[in-house]
């Protein structure tokens, strides 16, 4: 169970992170295995942002080799080459080192690029990017990087489907892998960094509310499931590792700081193919040369993510009619066999990705970005940008490094375990029972939940948490709300919607 707010009061910390995500997870394990008294703190769960709306995939980098429009793009801005190689080459450390140290927390997959004659990728380009990446750090976990001519494409369940077969150069194959559900991994990071000394709260608003050059931060924190007083605590530096919240987080010090967040939202919908297409997916771009998923995620697959710019509610972020209109057709372009439409929907997300904010990239800066923000007038204070899911690690290893610069730890180093705990402790700070199926089992992420499995999952919990009947119930109908807000079909939610305003305008007449 986490401390008890009023325990911290007074309490001084040399690292405080703000934003319980896989990065900040992560970034607090390292600083705890270091020897860093830490304080993590989310003001929702952990794991329950960005982290979880992920496409999910522990990719080898190779859409950061994608020029744009033309490969004159490198030419003419080496500078964005030489970002490329750099994130491709932490993606492929990442996925090396995560796939060997955490198996159990991956699937593998066979990926599938077709390469098309009046495609915006030529062949060879396909295969140098694949030579580079091996360079990159393709050794120990392998790409498994194959050619399909046309005729073994045809003949593939899931390949075979792809439109206009006729026009296929080849299809580039290679091995894949994604994350089980990034939220466990969140929490088992969260769990180890524990062991080692740190202190994490779930559910805990944090507020900067002073710095004094000799105390450092002094930092106000608030239980968003418990209102009471406030209670304030100490810290030498401050991490802000918040994604799309970094700029409210900051602001909230000095309004005049500058923006750092570009926001863009992702969006995904799970639908159910032929069981002989498990285990294959499609990486491509759609007809406006954004990257198109059809990616297996245990007996079902799931397209996405759609790309556009969000400037609204990040506690608010779920997949539209309109959005998933968007999707299905391109799917449906893709694969024109399958001939998907609304009904085939299970299960929907969307999350939004908290890209680095840069003027001269209009649509975001997808470098990861450490800003050091004594700038806006937040001494011994950073952020983190841009950082994906897969390389949390190589993001926390750098924050440790920076924090070393500035702070000696305090306390004896540990050695980090990277595996899932030994077995389970309580609770593991879930508070709800969303927390419970999406982000600690998991098994909400396979489409609806019958009543008599929330029933169970609830008693289960309750006994833990010591819930009596009422509040089981109540977590059933939150657990039951939150899923048709956030994750059902966005045809159903538009229906709801529409049925409620009617019966409210029939109840004014």
């Amino acid at each position: 169970m986490p401390p008890r707010l009023t325990d911290l009061n007074g309490n001084r910390f040399d690292v405080i992170v703000i934003g319980g995500g896989i990065n900040g997870a992560s970034t607090a394990q390292h600083l705890a295995a270091a020897g860093y008294s830490t304080l993590i703190v989310d003001k929702g769960d952990f794991g329950s942002g960005a982290s979880s709306r992920s496409s999910r995939l522990l990719h080898c980098g190779l859409r950061y080799l994608a020029p744009g429009r033309s490969i004159l793009d490198f030419v003419r801005h080496p500078n964005r080459f030489a970002v490329a190689l750099r994130m491709a080459r932490l993606a492929m450390q990442a996925r090396s080192e995560f796939v060997r140290t955490c198996p159990n927390r991956t699937n593998a997959m066979m990926l599938h690029f077709p390469v098309y004659r009046d495609g915006p990728y030529a062949a060879w380009q396909i295969r140098a990017a694949f030579a580079l990446l091996k360079r990159l750090g393709g050794e120990e976990i392998p790409l498994d990087y194959r050619w399909m001519g046309p005729q073994e494409a045809r003949t593939h369940p899931l390949i075979g489907g792809l439109r206009d077969c006729h026009r296929l150069v080849g299809v580039a194959a290679f091995r894949e892998f994604q994350f089980n559900w990034p939220e466990r991994i969140v929490l088992d990071a969260v769990l180890d960094a524990e062991r080692m000394g740190a202190t994490a709260r779930n559910y805990t608003a944090a507020r900067l509310s002073g710095f004094a050059q000799d105390r450092g931060w002094t930092v106000e924190l608030s239980d968003a499931l418990a209102p009471a007083a406030p209670v304030r605590v100490q810290g030498g530096i401050v991490l802000m590792t918040s994604g799309v919240w970094i700029d409210a987080v900051v602001r909230g010090v000095n309004a005049q700081a500058g923006r750092k967040i570009f926001g863009t939202k992702g969006c995904h919908l799970l639908v159910k193919l032929p069981a002989a297409c498990a285990g294959a997916g499609i990486a491509t771009l759609n007809s406006r040369h954004e990257p198109l998923y059809c990616i297996p995620w245990k007996q079902y697959h799931y397209f996405g993510p759609t790309e556009t710019a969000y400037e609204g509610d990040p506690d608010r972020v779920f997949v539209t009619a309109e959005e998933a209109d968007g999707i299905i057709a391109d799917a449906n372009v893709l694969l024109p066999g399958l001939n998907l439409t609304p009904a085939d929907i299970r299960m929907s997300w969307a999350g939004v990705r908290p890209l680095t904010y840069d003027p001269a990239v209009p649509f975001g800066n997808r470098s990861r970005v450490i800003h050091d923000l004594a700038a806006d007038g937040l001494p011994s204070a950073l952020a983190l940008t841009a950082g994906p899911v897969m390389t949390h690690r190589s993001a926390a290893r750098e924050l440790k490094r920076l924090v070393a610069q500035r702070l000696d730890p305090s306390r004896q180093s540990h050695n980090p375990n990277y595996g899932p705990p030994a077995e389970r402790r309580g609770a593991e700070h879930a508070a709800t029972l969303s927390d419970e199926l999406f982000r600690r089992r998991g098994t909400a992420w396979s489409g609806p939940l019958h009543t008599e499995d929330l029933s169970r999952a609830a008693s289960e919990l309750g006994a833990v948490l010591a819930w009596d009947q009422a509040r089981m119930l109540a977590e059933q109908r939150r657990f039951e709300a939150e899923w048709n807000d956030w994750y059902a079909s966005p045809y159903a939610r538009q229906e709801r919607s529409r049925l409620k305003v009617a019966a409210g305008t029939q109840q004014d007449a």
